[in-house]
């Protein structure tokens, strides 16, 4: 995949959960247990995910259903 690809677009936290709804919390506790993929820090409070990370997360639990 090409790194300029749309979907490899750094997303932010409010972002992800719109694409996958849990609570912050659930998401940090799946982040620190391994479920959910780890952040990109951007700077001191500022994190953000590789959209292809979620999308696939998304693609994943759709294939399971």
């Amino acid at each position: 995949m090409n790194k300029l690809d749309k979907r490899d677009r750094l997303i932010r936290l409010r972002q992800v959960l719109e694409l996958i709804p849990v609570a912050p919390s659930t998401w940090w506790l799946g982040v620190k247990e391994g479920r959910f993929p780890q952040p990109i820090k951007l700077g001191p409070r500022t994190t953000a995910w590789r959209e292809s990370e979620i999308l696939a997360i998304m693609q994943k639990s759709w294939d399971e259903k």
